[in-house]
């Protein structure tokens, strides 16, 4: 096979694996919901960051993202933290109904949207995105996961929705909405368990390390010891070398 076919090939590949990145980056180029932390339970509290990609081009920019609780979550109680150059507003909504949390207590107005508004200056260009974390709850116990509805608005009145909800097995829609897995919540009594076995673990290895220790001290000494006696036995047999040669030295 010539060399010409070789360039041929190496090319086709570097403009295919080119391709394939610029795909993979455009399709992650959405608004995502991440944990940071541990993964929220059923029942819970969640602490979570929504990280907002600017997408147009400039000199177009993002001026303010709309972040949707759904009503039937119930959360009642949601705190966000400060981002310079943007304010942050919660809006509270009343219920239907109420809507009985897992500790028995009822929630009547339950947290609607969070919206985050650029200050002059600190809007988000082309190339810029921002991150915007909240802490909230309680979570509900009903769902395995939580979505949450993103509407990004840009400085010329464009607003893309980030609403399109994900089919198990499906492909990824075109503005999906940003969701949340919420994990199994845990029976009393397994992290009672598992810190007992963690204590139970740190002092075995506390207890190991100590007559390691103490063990590696004892040879240590030992050693010493032999060290000692074996210097003083050197010393003793060259004194009595000197004596034997400076003896046979005189008789002669």
């Amino acid at each position: 096979m010539s060399q010409h076919v070789f360039k041929r090939a190496g090319f086709l590949a570097a403009t295919v694996g080119a391709a394939g990145l610029l795909g993979a980056g455009i399709a992650s180029a959405h608004v995502t919901a991440n944990v940071y932390g541990p993964q929220p339970t059923k029942g819970g509290y969640a602490a979570i960051v929504f990280r907002v990609p600017s997408e147009e081009k400039d000199p177009i920019t993002t001026t303010k993202v709309t972040v949707d609780f759904k009503p039937d979550y119930g959360i009642g109680s949601v705190r966000t933290k400060p981002v310079p150059g943007w304010t942050a507003q919660v809006t509270k909504s009343k219920l239907p109904a109420p809507i009985t949390k897992d500790n028995g207590t009822q929630v009547t107005e339950a947290v609607t949207a969070v919206t985050w508004t650029a200050q002059p200056g600190s809007e988000l260009k082309a190339t810029d995105y921002q991150e915007f974390s909240v802490s909230f709850g309680p979570l509900p116990s009903n769902v395995d996961q939580v979505e949450f509805p993103a509407h990004q608005t840009y400085s010329d009145g464009k607003v893309v929705d980030w609403n399109q909800p994900t089919l198990a097995g499906g492909e990824e829609p075109e503005h999906p909405a940003p969701v949340v897995k919420l994990a199994a919540k845990a029976a009393d009594g397994d992290a009672h368990g598992t810190m007992a076995d963690t204590a139970s673990t740190t002092g075995d290895t506390q207890a190991a390390a100590a007559t390691s220790d103490s063990t590696a001290r004892w040879l240590g000494g030992a050693g010493l010891l032999v060290g000692a006696v074996g210097l003083g036995v050197g010393a003793g047999a060259t004194i009595r070398a000197r004596k034997a040669t400076a003896k046979s030295g005189g008789n002669s």
